[in-house]
């Protein structure tokens, strides 16, 4: 579990560096997901081949069929997300987007059938304030009716895809990985030709970025995050999740020295401890009823 932990708030950290990376990329919203879903793909086929594994998420159909799906949200989140950048802000886009673990702890009662505690919905709480504290006075009145719509489809993406991963329990580690990678490319590849063809102009300038954000942001960040949501609670994900944006916000203030207000910086202080309140306080008080029930049998 704690290794679990640990990869699932890594892959959040690179993710949330994600804006930063794709700054430095001429290429148009829709060219950067294309790239860093292919980049991502070969790399994680690469280590697959290595590491002679050998492919067994055919052999449960259901699950198979999850998993493609997964991706294939992924894939259609990403781009959703990107149209909304460039119709409503980053700001605006970001707010709505970070609604998709909302709808998952919505539908986890019902889906998963796991309990919602009233720590885990006072942390979340707090999360859901801080949000809308470090972004909301960036908001401007001015956004169209269909970034919106795209922020909002982003974000219901988001909760397909955490949902059809979690059903995907027979296919895990790297082969999930990968195989909800390469669907997401396949999805976005689809689109993008269907929009404006696959013809990329690079410039010299943009081949380290696009490594760093296709290899180590999208490839191993992907490897990370597929590879131990599937260990943790739904609801865990869902607020551990609002890392990334914080982890964002704090970037953009350290790299590109970005000022923070105080409203800003409160909110950044309430989804951090919001996400640690409910997982610390949930996670002593099972230890806690453990040890009771161990002490009783004695």
């Amino acid at each position: 579990m704690k290794k679990a932990y640990t990869k699932y708030i890594a892959a959040l950290l690179l993710f949330g560096s994600n804006g930063l990376v794709a700054e430095q990329i001429s290429l148009g919203s829709y060219e950067i997901v294309f790239v860093r879903t292919l980049t991502g793909t070969a790399f994680l086929l690469g280590m697959f081949l290595l590491a002679k594994y050998r492919f067994s998420f055919f052999q449960n159909k259901k699950h198979c069929l999850f998993l493609l799906l997964s991706g294939a949200a992924m894939g259609a989140s990403w781009m959703f997300l990107y149209e909304a950048y460039q119709q409503i802000g980053v700001s605006m886009a970001s707010l709505v987007y970070y609604c998709g673990p909302v709808i998952v702890m919505i539908c986890s009662p019902l889906v998963f059938r796991e309990a919602l505690t009233w720590p885990k919905l006072t942390g979340f709480c707090c999360v859901l304030l801080g949000i809308f504290l470090v972004n909301g006075s960036m908001i401007q009145n001015k956004g169209s009716s269909w970034g919106l719509i795209c922020g909002g489809m982003s974000a219901l993406m988001y909760a397909v895809m955490v949902i059809c991963n979690k059903k995907a329990v027979s296919v895990t580690g790297l082969e999930n990985s990968l195989i909800q990678l390469a669907s997401a490319f396949l999805t976005v590849a689809v689109f993008t030709g269907m929009k404006q063809g696959t013809a990329l102009r690079m410039e010299t300038n943009d081949w380290v970025p696009v490594l760093v954000l296709g290899i180590i942001n999208t490839g191993i960040g992907c490897w990370f995050y597929f590879s131990s949501i599937g260990s943790l609670p739904v609801q865990t994900v869902a607020v551990l999740g609002y890392l990334e944006p914080l982890s964002a916000v704090i970037l953009s203030v350290l790299i590109l020295k970005e000022q923070m207000s105080g409203r800003q910086i409160l909110g950044a202080l309430l989804i951090l401890g919001g996400a640690v309140f409910g997982e610390v306080f949930f996670r002593g008080k099972e230890k806690y009823l453990y040890a009771s029930q161990r002490i009783s049998e004695k």
